[in-house]
């Protein structure tokens, strides 16, 4: 890790955050001197581990549990925000849920909970962070974690890839209309990230014989690899820093080139 301090003070939220790419941010902006960073999570038992895995290293981070999908709990978990911490200056909108959907067999409850994770859960966050960003006079940063799926056809992902797709829409929407409060909003459309995500059938994405044969060996992916945690955590960090001050409303691909191939 760097030594920059880009977040010095700073109060960062992260959904999702207890593993992946979502515990890679957060551990980015507390290693980067935010003063607290949170990690959000449905599972009290592994969002409390991160967190205390990642204060033992000395790095100031607590974890709310959250159903971000619940406009409710959502509205609980700000009113947490607002009196623990007084202020928000980083959101991170990290989770997402997958399950292969098979188009004409699919039921349209598990249709509805792909979509009111990634799609509802980051607008009802987006807009409860601006809020309160608006009422404390913050010049914030809010990152959607997106997927070059959103723009993609691939079987049995009709709901993930829609659900991409309107985030990214979200994105430059919510960019367009927050951005006179000084709020920028961006994403991050991640290709293959080695994640617990990624893990097809016990077996690693970047280990199974298709990933050698098509990503690495016809160079579907230029660089040839899987991105690691950290890559997609240094972009979303730097589009959460000043050094992205004047990026608004962006899609930035980290993925290592596969979007520019066919």
């Amino acid at each position: 890790m760097n030594e920059m301090r880009r977040f010095e003070g700073k109060t960062a939220l992260v959904t999702g955050g207890a593993t992946g790419v979502g515990y890679a941010v957060a551990e980015r902006f507390a290693c980067e001197g935010a003063g607290q960073v949170v990690i959000v999570g449905r599972r009290p038992d592994v969002g409390g581990s991160a967190a205390r895995t990642l204060r033992a290293q000395g790095l100031n981070v607590d974890f709310i549990p959250c159903d971000i999908s619940d406009e409710s709990a959502v509205s609980e978990l700000f009113r947490t925000i607002r009196s623990q911490y007084g202020r928000l200056d980083i959101l991170v909108n990290n989770a997402a849920a997958f399950e292969p959907l098979p188009f004409l067999g699919a039921e349209r409850a598990r249709w509805r909970k792909t979509f009111d994770i990634i799609v509802d859960g980051a607008w009802l966050c987006t807009q409860e962070a601006a809020k309160l960003m608006v009422d404390t006079g913050t010049k914030g940063a809010i990152i959607n974690v997106s997927s070059i799926n959103g723009n993609r056809a691939l079987e049995d992902s009709s709901a993930y890839n829609a659900a991409k797709g309107a985030l990214d829409q979200l994105t430059r929407n919510t960019a367009l209309e927050l951005m006179d409060y000084g709020i920028r909003v961006n994403s991050v459309a991640l290709g293959f990230i080695e994640t617990p995500m990624s893990i097809v059938d016990g077996v690693p994405e970047h280990e199974t014989d298709w990933f050698k044969d098509i990503y690495v060996g016809r160079r579907k992916i230029p660089q040839r690899r899987q991105g690691q945690r950290g890559e997609a955590a240094a972009a979303i960090a730097f589009l959460a820093s000043e050094d992205a001050s004047y990026i608004c409303g962006a899609v930035l691909p980290v993925d290592g080139g596969l979007s520019i191939t066919f």
